[in-house]
């Protein structure tokens, strides 16, 4: 049994420790807006935030999670799409396909918790993603007006 802290709610699921925090999400719970791609840790559809960090949760075992470890998935980011990111995603039609999209955003809200107004050099550096419709100019114009949207919402 794990008792796990997702999306600001404790549950308790019955599932082998070696289990990856993907499967649990998924399958146990079934918040899937968290993506299995690689499986790997190398393309980031499966990017959901540990205690405010981008974390690929197809390589994390469940075992390394606690009650006090905070697990925000997709779902939990914003209760009716309000982010910023999530503004900005529907303002640009960034996604083609979609499919990797929640794990960029996952990885997108990350680096602006830690970097509030994030330059091109630091977006290419941190957001290490992988999309395969190559939607990485939209990303990071996205990222850009989250920034414009935040700061607005603020003044």
């Amino acid at each position: 049994m794990a008792t796990l802290n997702i999306n600001g709610e404790t549950v308790e699921v019955e599932v082998d420790g070696s289990t990856p925090l993907l499967w649990v999400l998924r399958e146990q719970l079934g918040l899937t807006g968290t993506k299995y791609a690689c499986g790997i840790g190398l393309c980031g559809s499966c990017t959901v935030h540990v205690d405010g960090e981008a974390v690929r949760s197809c390589t994390v075992p469940v075992s390394s999670m606690d009650a006090d470890k905070k697990i925000v998935t997709i779902e939990g980011l914003s209760a009716d799409n309000s982010h910023p990111l999530q503004q900005a995603w529907k303002e640009l039609d960034v996604p083609q396909c979609g499919y990797c999209q929640p794990g960029m955003i996952m990885a997108a809200a990350a680096l602006l918790n830690k970097n509030p107004e994030p330059d091109d050099e630091a977006i290419n550096q941190q957001i290490t993603n992988i999309c395969r419709c190559g939607t990485f100019n939209r990303v990071r114009r996205g990222i850009h007006l989250a920034v414009d949207i935040n700061k607005r919402g603020r003044s």
